[in-house]
This record gives structure tokens, C-alpha cells and sequence, in this order.
């Protein structure tokens, strides 16, 4: 199983810093973070692109995948106007391109709040039609797009592995697949393993982190209440083979680097005693 480094905790500091950490810490890959001032789309097309591929040539340390900024403002495909939603895709299949141009294998999407007055109909309409409309793209540009669950803290749309498995029954495609972050079903009280079995062969990714009840708060693996070392333990035994990212996001912004290196230590030391 490969451990990736997510950079929005690092937006404050150089995004050299990113990638001189994950060689230096022991990551084995990034998952780029697609916000100013780093690796916003609009900024990569315009040219800043060379500036990411100079990095990743220059300390061997692959952007496996990419995670644009785009359930808060200015986009969020699930909530406004079929104007601000065809926006949405639009800067989203911009995004795709830009993770081909990277080398990425998966661009991340997370289908966020529809909006108190939305009811189900609505938000499934949308969410199908959406999500059809990047896969297409997805496919074009031979990029897994991989479709993440949310806390209800986060989202009213997008929250289950039945979430997941239910889109995944409309839209079939080799190129649409889906990941569990450990945060939203731990604090809904659903089983995290669950989604290998929902799921099957749509799982495809991991965001492995901490947590605590009544908060979508992501801590440091081994200073939360999940049990990791009993997840690392059963991932190992169900054959899991995948992609994880532990994925500090913004909780830690004042030292990114610090909390980088411990997160990955005690991560490799989870596996270390599961036997990866």
C-alpha cells in the first residue's frame, strides 16, 4: 500500500516544501492540492505547470494524484444556478486535464451541501448528471475520477458507502470509482470496512487519518479515537492494495512539516506491525 502526502496544510509555505518533505519524510507520493497559491487549474493551463513537473523531476516524487479546490467558494457543482453548475464542470474537466498534463493516476471530487431547501430528487438529478458528465471527460483524458463521501457536517448529498454504492449503480464506468475517508463514517457510526464490501471493486482509495466524535476535525494518526492499528491490521488481512493519503488538510497549518513527518511515522508504524 503507497502513502501519499496531501498539500493543503502546506498552502501557507513554499510548495517546494511539499515535495522536499514527502523524499525527505518517506511519502511515496503527493496528492496535489488544486488551490492558490499552489496548483490552481486555471494557474497550471497559464503556465505554472512547469513549475510542478520541475519538482517532481526534481525530487523523484511522483503527483499520483490531484484534488482541486471546489467544494466551497467560488464552486460547488451540487448548489446555485444550472449556470454556476455547468461553471463547475467546466473548471472540473479543466482540472482533469491539468491532472493528465501532471501524470496523475486520479483527480478527486467530492460532491458537496446541495442546500437546505434540495430534496432528494434534486440532489440525485444533479449529482448523476454531473458526475456522468466529468466521467465522460475522465475517460477521454484516462484519468480515474474518484468520488469521495462527506461528513453531514460537510455535505446533505454525499455521505455513505450506500451513497457511493447507489452512484455507482447509475453511472458505470472503468473511470468512476470511489475512496473512503475514515472521518465521515466513523462520526455517522458506520463501519469503515464496509466499503470494501460495498463498494468491491469501485474502491480504489483511501484518505487514512484520526478522528474524534461530533467533529470532522483530521488528526494526526494515533492522537484520535479511531483504532488504526486495528484498521491497518484488517486492511492487510482483506488484501487491500491500494492508494492512501493521509490527509492532515488545514488543522495543522501552523506547522505543516512537523505534523507531516509525525504523521507518517506513526503511519509506517501501524503497517510495520500489520505486516505491510
Amino acid at each position: 500500500m503507497k502513502i501519499g502526502m496531501f498539500t493543503s496544510g502546506y498552502q501557507r509555505n513554499p510548495l517546494e516544501h511539499c515535495f522536499q518533505d514527502a523524499r525527505r519524510f518517506g511519502y511515496d507520493f503527493i496528492e496535489l492540492w488544486g488551490g492558490r497559491p499552489h496548483a490552481y487549474a486555471p494557474d497550471l493551463k497559464a503556465g505554472e505547470i512547469e513549475d510542478v513537473k520541475r519538482l517532481i523531476e526534481q525530487y523523484e516524487m511522483p503527483v499520483l494524484g490531484y484534488t482541486p479546490e471546489h467544494n466551497a467558494y467560488p464552486y460547488n457543482f451540487m448548489i446555485g444556478s444550472e449556470l454556476q453548475r455547468r461553471d463547475a464542470v467546466a473548471y472540473l474537466k479543466l482540472c482533469l486535464d491539468m491532472a493528465k498534463e501532471l501524470g496523475a493516476d486520479y483527480m478527486l471530487v467530492s460532491p458537496a451541501h446541495a442546500g437546505y431547501q434540495a430534496d432528494y430528487e434534486e440532489i440525485w438529478s444533479r449529482m448523476e448528471e454531473t458526475i456522468r458528465e466529468l466521467g465522460e471527460h475522465a475517460e477521454k483524458t484516462e484519468v480515474k475520477l474518484v468520488v469521495e463521501t462527506l461528513t453531514p457536517y460537510e455535505s446533505n448529498a454525499f455521505k455513505s458507502a450506500n451513497d457511493a454504492a447507489e452512484l455507482f449503480k447509475r453511472i458505470d464506468s472503468p473511470y468512476v470509482v470511489g475512496m473512503c475517508d475514515l472521518v465521515p463514517p466513523y462520526v455517522q457510526h458506520e463501519s469503515i470496512m464496509a466499503y470494501l464490501d460495498k463498494l468491491g471493486d469501485k474502491m480504489y482509495h483511501f484518505h487514512i487519518i484520526d478522528g474524534e466524535q461530533g467533529t470532522d476535525s483530521h488528526i494526526v494518526p494515533g492522537e484520535g479515537s479511531i483504532p488504526l492499528k486495528e484498521l491497518f491490521m484488517e486492511l492487510k488481512e482483506a488484501g487491500y492494495q491500494g492508494t492512501a493519503t493521509l490527509e492532515l488538510v488545514t488543522g495543522y497549518i501552523n506547522e505543516p512539516r512537523l505534523y507531516a513527518r509525525r504523521a507518517v511515522s506513526q503511519a509506517r508504524a501501524y503497517m510495520k506491525e500489520a505486516g505491510f
